[in-house]
């Protein structure tokens, strides 16, 4: 794996923080695909918080279990109530009233979401970050990447090079939202490394 060919590609931060934890990614095409997941989901590594600040047509359109035209207008650009709502009684966490969908709404590069899985994130890195949900965003965006395909089991769909980037797509994001966008990614990381 010649992670250092990525080192002047990188922001910093994340070059840094693969140089310090990268024991599953073993060659060029796990790395490739990591890194173009992750950083299509996290808007070129720069976003770290969920954002919930959803108009009504938004609501409808990406909440639609969730949501009518009637509620929606009460919720729109709303984000702790509307995490509040949506994430309710689900991912381990309490009712609307308990604040846990707000509290535990998706942060890092992969945007680990609920109770339930800031939970066994603590448990795999050795911090609580139950109890201190805002460490994911600022302090292991990209570990809790890695625990994320470490959890989904990714990493041998990633050896298969290219051809795997719609399924490790559909298993990120749950359906190939950005399909085009991951794929540029992953050719641009694979020809730097094999470089």
């Amino acid at each position: 794996m010649n992670l250092n060919k990525l080192e002047h590609i990188l922001p910093n931060n994340v070059y840094d923080a693969l140089v310090k934890n990268n024991r599953n990614i073993t060659n060029n095409f796990r790395l490739a695909h990591f890194l173009s997941q992750v950083g299509h989901e996290s808007g070129n590594f720069k976003v770290l918080y969920e954002n919930l600040n959803y108009s009504a047509a938004g609501l409808l359109k990406v909440f639609p279990r969730y949501f009518n035209p009637t509620t929606a207008k009460q919720f729109e650009r709303k984000p702790q109530l509307i995490a509040n709502k949506v994430y309710a009684n689900r991912i381990g966490n309490g009712n609307e009233a308990s604040g846990d969908g707000w509290n535990y709404r998706g942060r890092g590069y992969l945007q680990v979401t609920g109770r339930a899985n800031y939970k066994a994130f603590s448990e795999y890195i050795g911090e609580d970050c139950e109890k201190n949900p805002d460490l994911i965003a600022t302090k292991y965006p990209l570990d809790s990447a890695l625990w994320f395909f470490d959890r989904n089991k990714l990493w041998s769909l990633c050896d298969k090079g290219e051809e795997n980037v719609p399924i490790v797509s559909k298993r990120v994001n749950g359906g190939t939202n950005g399909l085009q966008d991951r794929l540029n990614k992953f050719r641009s990381f694979i020809k730097y490394l094999n470089s």
